[in-house]
């Protein structure tokens, strides 16, 4: 649970997030139990605001960059604008299943 709570506490501290989830999937890929390779994170910020998708991900990569330089394999990444995310209901989607590693 380390690698999740350090997620958790950096993105909350770098937007202050309307919601925030993040979802630990190691567990649908071919890892070791316990593992914390592969996350699924929604971000919900007035900070988004006016930017396009493209700037919204890097800069979550941006605060993520150690993470992601020495713990994470894969990261999905989900943001929205307040507007944004009450027109999806507050819903998030769905991860696809693994098609990798002998799943």
């Amino acid at each position: 649970m380390v690698i999740q709570e350090t997620i958790e506490q950096k993105l909350t501290s770098a937007f202050q997030p309307l919601y925030l989830n993040v979802e630990n999937e190691s567990g649908m890929h071919n890892v070791a139990p316990g593992s914390e390779s592969h996350f699924k994170v929604t971000v919900v910020a007035t900070e988004f605001e006016g930017q396009r998708l493209l700037a919204r991900h890097r800069r979550v990569n941006q605060v993520l960059a150690d993470e992601l330089a020495n713990h994470i394999h894969a990261l999905a990444i989900h943001t929205y604008t307040q507007q944004e995310w009450q027109e999806r209901q507050a819903s998030r989607p769905d991860s696809p299943a693994c098609l990798g590693g002998g799943r």
